[in-house]
């Protein structure tokens, strides 16, 4: 069955740190609907995480030496950063694209990739 990752990366941290419970329940309502919705399409969820804030983050770059350095955050220069993902599986892509539509109400851009599985 074909993989797919379903990234978020539009969220917003701050607005995420000054929820409350309340909206975050409300975020996380939204993740099982689309769980469901896609089940109910023969897909499934297969693995996924929230990701910590972009504060924590290390980005590795090579340099023109070809040896690594280490700088602090995110490499993008955005405060759009990645906020976490799942990793499912489906047999048709439009099925995916239809069970992932209502992930729009918790997070302002959904964005879908096939998993390479050469």
């Amino acid at each position: 069955m074909p993989q797919y990752v379903v990234m978020f990366p539009a969220d917003d941290e701050r607005e995420w740190s000054a929820g409350t419970e309340a909206d975050h329940q409300r975020t996380y309502d939204t993740d099982a609907e689309f769980v469901a919705a896609l089940r109910a399409r023969g897909g499934s969820v297969t693995g996924g995480a929230a990701l910590a804030d972009s504060a924590s983050a290390r980005t590795l770059r090579r340099g023109p030496d070809a040896r690594a350095f280490v700088t602090d955050g995110p490499f993008a220069e955005t405060t759009e950063q990645l906020s976490g993902f799942y990793l499912v599986t489906c047999d048709r892509y439009d099925d995916l694209v239809t069970a992932a539509e209502v992930l729009v109400r918790a997070h302002p851009v959904v964005e879908i990739r096939p998993v390479d599985e050469d």
